[in-house]
Formats: C-alpha cells, structure tokens, sequence
C-alpha cells in the first residue's frame, strides 16, 4: 500500500473546507491541475471519490465526512513538525484564514484588519463568512478558524478571549426635522424607528431587553436583518435607529448623520473572539488571534476555558 503524502491531506482538507478545487489551489499555491491530481491519489488510497460535484460545488461522500477531523488532525500534526512552535512567518506565508463575524464586524474589523496585513502578511488572505446556525458546527470541525463579534452562543464550547465592551446609541439624519440637539424620552417615543432583527448574534436581544425595561414602545416603521445599511437608510429618511456605538462612530464618518446618547441607560455587551480547542496552540492562529486583539480598543487580554471543557 502507498504512504500518505502531506500534499494529498493538504489538498484534502483545503478542498473539504472551500467546496473547490479551483479555491483549494489558490489557498496552497498549487496549480489546479496539481490539486486535482493529489485529490485523485488520496482516492485511490481510499478507494472512495470522496467529493462529488453538485451545483453547490464538491459535496463531501459519507466517507469524507468520517475521515476529515482525522485527516486535519494528521495535517496540524505534520505541519507542526515541518514548522515548529514558533515556525509560522506571516511575511512570508501564503495561508488562508476563514474568520466567521456579524456584519458589524465586517463594516469595522475587515478594513483594519486587511490594512495590518497589506503590510506586516502580504500573502495572507482572509476568508469572511457570516455568522449563521452553522457557525458551532464549522468551528468544531475546524472549517473556521476564528470568530469574532457578539455571539453569546459560543460562550460554551470553545476557548474564548475578550476584546472590547460596548454600548449603544441612537443614529439620526443630520437635518432631521425635529431632534435638537439633546435626544429627549419624548423625541425618542414620538419618532419612527429602524428595528434590526440580526441572525446569530445577541444585539436584537439586548436592544429589545433594554427598550422593554425602560416601558418604551416604539413605532418601528422598518425592519431590517442586519445593520449594513442601516446608517445610510436613516441619512436619507426621518427614521431613528438603536446601534453599537463604533458603528455609529464609523458611518457618521461616511453618512449624514448624527449621533446622539439614549435618553434611557445604555445596555453593554462584550465583544469576543472564539476559537476550538484544536487551534488554541497552532503559530499560525496564535497570531491571527493576537493581530485582531491588537485592533481592538481597551483589550482585555485574558483567555479562558468555557464550562463545557473545564467540565465545571
């Protein structure tokens, strides 16, 4: 029987990982044709294909689905060996990382994140995805390397490191009508409102929480999925819109807005990033995790077990 090479795992988990052979060349630097033949051997060692091709791309066999945490497990191995605990060189390294956030993290983490990296790792890629019902499963698999932002689902389960507190405030457009500028209980009942009903993470909880507790109700006019537009939906309208404060801090800097203090308490929350155990000593995602601490303001750097591997 042939040996395993490290060039078919690699091939392997890069293909398990982006659906494609086409994507698992580029993130190993292979040519497509290369890929494609490495994939082939490691299914004639296995004598099952492995992938098959859908129209959602390579779908995993039964078989694949049994031998990816092994074969990941082989490759972090490997690799480690090759590289050493202190190998990984972000200026030279052409790894892809895949980092699962909420789409506040995609208006405020990704731009700083990929300027760090234009400079200190030219040849490091990032792969966003949003965070959805599928994040848990994806993180323990190892298909995502880190995720980032407010998702108080993932508290138990993963190893967890907190970056920044946040609280909220109130967007309005630059020439609204009616605000001045202190925003009173009575302008902000009397006004129309964005609501913003987001897919895994806790914010529409917290919002929605903070607003009850205070006996408002609001005359919600719109609701959306998700913030991305929410800043520049309320430059253009009279709608008020609740949002973390760093968002409203950056889009002020792009839209025709204003930001004002709740007239009620602020509810906080805690921004973190989160990652599985089997990435907590590789080099390479020690200093992703320790690159997007640094851009976060007021780091709290302290890592912790959750309750689900400390068994407490």
């Amino acid at each position: 029987m042939a040996a395993l090479d490290l060039e078919w795992i690699a091939v392997f988990d890069e293909v398990y990982k982006a659906s494609s052979v086409t994507k698992a060349a580029e993130r190993l630097g292979l040519t497509q044709g290369a890929a494609s033949t490495a994939l082939n051997r490691l299914r004639g060692f296995y004598g099952d294909p492995l992938f098959t091709r859908t129209s959602r791309g390579m779908l995993a066999t039964p078989r694949a689905d049994e031998l990816q945490p092994v074969l990941r497990q082989i490759r972090e191995s490997l690799e480690g060996t090759l590289t050493g605990t202190n190998g990984f060189d972000p200026s030279t390294s052409r790894r892809a990382f895949r980092i699962c956030m909420t789409d506040l993290g995609e208006t405020s983490l990704l731009p700083a994140l990929l300027n760090t990296l234009q400079s200190s790792a030219p040849g490091v890629r990032i792969d966003a995805e949003r965070i959805g019902s599928e994040s848990r499963r994806r993180l323990e698999e190892g298909l995502v390397d880190l995720a980032v932002g407010y998702m108080p689902q993932l508290d138990a389960g993963f190893y967890q490191q907190s970056l920044v507190e946040q609280d909220f405030r109130c967007i309005a457009a630059a020439s609204h009508p009616r605000l001045r500028r202190r925003l009173t209980d009575q302008m902000y009942s009397a006004e129309r409102h964005i609501e913003v009903l987001t897919e895994g993470t806790g914010h529409t909880g917290v919002i929605q929480n903070a607003i009850r507790a205070e006996g408002i109700v609001r005359q919600v006019a719109l609701q959306v999925p998700s913030f991305l537009a929410v800043a520049q939906i309320v430059s253009e309208t009279d709608l008020l819109a609740m949002v973390p404060t760093h968002y409203a801090l950056v889009t002020q800097r792009r839209e025709s807005i204003k930001v004002y203090r709740l007239p009620f308490p602020s509810p906080r929350y805690v921004i973190k990033q989160h990652w599985h155990s089997r990435f907590h000593r590789d080099p390479a995602n020690i200093w992703l995790r320790q690159t997007v601490a640094k851009l976060m303001p007021s780091t709290v750097r302290r890592e912790s077990l959750t309750d689900r591997q400390t068994g407490k």
